[in-house]
Formats: C-alpha cells, sequence, structure tokens
C-alpha cells in the first residue's frame, strides 16, 4: 500500500505510532464536516443559544465549525454536546450566502453595508469604524459573535471578495 492513501495524522491515525496529541485533534473536528473548529469560550455559547437548546447544554470545552455546508456551529466532541443553527438566537453569517449576512454582531452590520458603500462611494470605512469602536473598548463580540472573536477578520475577508467581484465586473472585456 502506499502511505499517500493513509489519512493525515490530524484525521485519524489507525497506527500504533499516532502522534500524542491525537485525541486532541480528533476532540476539534466537527462531529458532522470533519473541519477544525476552533474554541470559544462558553460564555459565548450561553449567550447566543435559545432558551429550549440552553437547557441541553452540558459541554465544557466548545468549538465553532465554520464550514459553510455544515448545520453544525457548536460542539463539545468529549461531552457529545452539539448545537445547529436553528438552535442560535442569531444567524450564522460564515454559514450564509444569501442576505442578510451578519459580518459584526456588535454594530449590527452585513455584508450588504459593505457592498452599498462600495457600490456608492468606491470604498467603505465600516473596517476603520469597527476598529475604532473595538479601540474604544465598545464591542462585545465574546458574547455577541457566534466565533467568539472580534469580526475585523470576517469583515475584511468579506470585503476583498466584493473588491473582487468588483474589480471583475468593471474589467472592460478584451
Amino acid at each position: 500500500m502506499s502511505e499517500a492513501l493513509a489519512p493525515a495524522p490530524s484525521v485519524s491515525c489507525p497506527s500504533q505510532n499516532c502522534p500524542e496529541p491525537e485525541p486532541d485533534n480528533q476532540a476539534s473536528l466537527c462531529p458532522a464536516s470533519r473541519t477544525v473548529g476552533t474554541r470559544v469560550d462558553l460564555i459565548t455559547v450561553k449567550a447566543l443559544l435559545k432558551g429550549t437548546a440552553l437547557r441541553r447544554l452540558n459541554g465544557k470545552t466548545y468549538r465553532f465549525c465554520p464550514e459553510p455546508g455544515c448545520d453544525v456551529v457548536y460542539f463539545d466532541r468529549e461531552a457529545g454536546s452539539v448545537f445547529e443553527e436553528h438552535d442560535l438566537e442569531v444567524r450564522i453569517g460564515q454559514k450564509k450566502s444569501e442576505d442578510p449576512i451578519p459580518l459584526c454582531y456588535c454594530f449590527n452590520l452585513t455584508v450588504a453595508d459593505l457592498r452599498s458603500d462600495i457600490t456608492a462611494q468606491g470604498k467603505t470605512d465600516i473596517p476603520a469604524m469597527i476598529a475604532a469602536e473595538v479601540k474604544a473598548g465598545h464591542c462585545a463580540c465574546e458574547v455577541k459573535n457566534p466565533q467568539g472573536t472580534c469580526c475585523l477578520g470576517n469583515v475584511n475577508k468579506a470585503l476583498k471578495r466584493l473588491e473582487l467581484d468588483r474589480s471583475k465586473t468593471e474589467t472592460p472585456g478584451q
């Protein structure tokens, strides 16, 4: 058998020579999509779950699954605890492709807001405004953003996609 066909150690390791961190690697994989989930504080999970879902909370170490095609949002594999999109009070921007696509949960900004600024002005000041508000201590990312972290990375990523799409449509055909 070719070693190229063996599963990557971070996903599974059927041999006796597994690296020591293997259990942590498995714990970080979404049970549905097998995407690596990022750790999220319990306060974030508690803040965003609907009441019926909150009553099912039994994990301690949750991860956020960013995979767009996956319904799972939070999971704790050790506790066997999984929460899907319908269990949350908010839309998960990273999992949506149709408006409204939330980007900044603290200041209620969407991809449509970025698009509108770019269309009207050719640019947007939204990332700078968010950065200023964060610096001023006016954000609550740890409880409002489903991934439990600052949204600026997602905002900048969406902005680059919009600018790329705009440059493609404005480039004259040759």
